[in-house]
C-alpha cells in the first residue's frame, strides 16, 4: 500500500493536467494487492537493475 500511495501522489502531482481527461476521481490504484517476485535473484543484483534502468523522460 505504501507504494500505490508514493506512486499515485507522484504522478498525479507532475502529470495533473494531464490526468485530468481521464480520472474524474484523485484515484489511481485500487484496493487489490500486488505481488512481485524476482526469481531468487539477490536483493543487490536487483538493486542494481533498478538503479541502471533508462528514465522516461
Amino acid at each position: 500500500n505504501s507504494l500505490k500511495t508514493v506512486t499515485s501522489r507522484k504522478i498525479r502531482k507532475e502529470f495533473s493536467e494531464h490526468l485530468k481527461e481521464y480520472y474524474w476521481k484523485p484515484v489511481l490504484w485500487s484496493r487489490a494487492y500486488c505481488l512481485l517476485t524476482a526469481g531468487g535473484v539477490p536483493v543487490e543484483v536487483l538493486k542494481e537493475y533498478i538503479e541502471n534502468q533508462d528514465r522516461p523522460t
